[in-house]
Formats: structure tokens, sequence, C-alpha cells
């Protein structure tokens, strides 16, 4: 959905340092600000570290910065992403949970490293870390496009899209598909921390039966409609979707920010919706929050 100087919008799903993002949160609200957006959310993956940085950010702008996560999860050999928003960050144990996911992809990177190493691709987690120039902060974590940065830059690849075909996209060399909870259980955890669970770019699972599947045997309440990796007939094919179960539509552009000169996935504002969204959030996750709805 694009931006119009009648209206302001929200891109509801953008990554920070938090996770596998180049930016700081508040250099993400910095962005959100000039590009006149009404709102964003902080969606980082499996960990809401970056979240209070971002919502002190925004205090002296007419922003709306919006507690988000993003969930790791797994279907039918695919990787599911949850999205869940307005939720307590301060929920002992959402928390737990996402420590516990965390666990996972640390693992999981373990076994990548491994498998690069197999194939005669050396680099470490120590490089991995040195890579980002900073030190890791508690409640980060390490994703596949750090080890994307240090493959470009020791010349096993020739930018983030090679990096991820040759060796970390589902299916390539090095890649590692840890065991990870359903996407039914992540929304029942959103939920349970007073959020509102939405199913992310569905577009790039390849499989709409399997979405429809998940959609069928969840609670979600939300489809990611506008996203940077949707071509117009996805978004027109899932706001079908959406409109027809009742869902709430969303979008986001998912930016991570730069990598080797190139935007990855979109630009920050992007993709987006109109604030009235919000509003449809707020209500539903005042109905959880208070036991009103029995989704």
């Amino acid at each position: 959905m694009d931006m119009s100087s009648e209206e302001r919008y929200a891109d509801l799903h953008t990554h920070s340092q938090a996770s596998d993002g180049m930016n700081t949160p508040s250099q993400n609200v910095k962005l959100a600000v000039e590009a006149g957006l009404g709102a964003i959310a902080v969606t980082d993956h499996d960990t809401v570290a970056g979240v209070d940085e971002a919502i002190e950010a925004g205090k002296p702008y007419d922003i709306e910065v919006i507690a988000g996560v993003e969930i790791s999860t797994r279907e039918d050999n695919k990787d599911i992403h949850i999205l869940g928003y307005y939720l307590n960050t301060e929920d002992p144990i959402l928390l737990e949970r996402l420590q516990q996911l965390r666990e996972v992809r640390d693992h999981r990177n373990v076994q990548i490293l491994q498998n690069l190493r197999d194939l005669g691709v050396e680099i470490t987690m120590e490089e991995v870390i040195e890579q980002l120039g900073r030190e890791l902060m508690p409640d980060e974590s390490i994703g596949r496009p750090h080890m994307a940065d240090v493959l470009v830059a020791k010349g096993y690849a020739t930018d983030m899209k090679d990096a991820f075909n040759k060796y970390l996209a589902e299916g390539a060399a090095a890649y590692v598909s840890p065991p990870r909870i359903t996407a039914a259980d992540a929304a029942v955890w959103i939920r349970e921390a007073n959020g509102v669970p939405v199913m992310a770019h569905p577009g790039i699972y390849g499989d709409d039966t399997l979405v429809e599947r998940i959609l069928d045997h969840s609670s979600i309440a939300g489809l990611e409609v506008y996203h940077s990796d949707h071509s117009p007939e996805d978004e027109q094919r899932y706001l079908e979707i959406a409109q027809r179960r009742d869902l709430i539509v969303t979008g986001g552009s998912d930016y991570h920010g730069e990598r080797q000169g190139k935007v990855f996935h979109g630009p920050l504002g992007g993709k987006n919706v109109p604030m009235s969204t919000l509003v449809q959030l707020r209500q539903l996750q005042t109905a959880i929050e208070t036991g009103i709805t029995a989704e």
C-alpha cells in the first residue's frame, strides 16, 4: 500500500540491531519520522529487547511506536513467522519463552557454521560478532544475515542474496532447520501476553494451502497482506483471504537496514497500512486482555 500526502500510515514490520537489523531501534524511529509515518512497529526476531528504546525515541515526535515481536515457528518443513502486536513486553512467561527460542536459534547457528566448515567455508562465530562492529547486547540474537555479512566480507559470496542462495536459504547447502514451536503455539503465546497474533509475509512460504490450514487451526487474528516481497497479485490474493476470514489486514516493509549497498527487504515505510488498522489491532488487544473475546 502506497503512502499519500492526505493520510498518515503505519509500517508494522521493522527490525533493529536487537535481532538482525542494521540500525538501532532509535535510528529506525528517526527514519519513520522522516518518512512521515504515523506509527512504526518494532518486530525483532524472538526478542523484545529493542522495544523500550524505540518507545523512548518516539516520545518527542508525533509518532506511535508499537511493541511487537516476530516469532519463529515450523510447519510442514517450512519456517513460518508470526508477528505479535501490542503485547506486554514485561510478561515474565513471554520473556522466558522468547529466551528458549533464542537458545534454539543459537544451536542452529552453531550447526550452520559447522555445515559451512564442512563445505570448506571457514567462518567463525567470533568473526560474525566482530563484523557487527559493536558488542552483542543482552537478549539480542545472531541471525543468518549476520553470517551473510561475513560470507561477503571474506569473498565467499558477492552479496546478501548470493550468500543466502548458496548457503543460508531454505534448501541451500548449509541451511539448518531446528525443531521449533508451531504457528498455533506462537499465536497462543502472543495472546497470553495480551498481544494480537498476525501471520507474517504469507507469500514467502510458496504454499497457500499450508497458509490456509494454519489459519484454520490457530488463533491467528491477522494477515500481513502488504509486504516488500509480495507482488501486486500476492497482495490481492491475500487481501481476499483476509477478508473472507475476517482477519485484520496488516502490512509492513520488513526493513532490516542496508547491507552491501542494498536495502533488505525493503525501505522503511515502503509498505504500510492506514492508521485505522491500529484501531482494529487495539480493539482486539483490549478484548484479549479483558477476556471478552473467545478467539
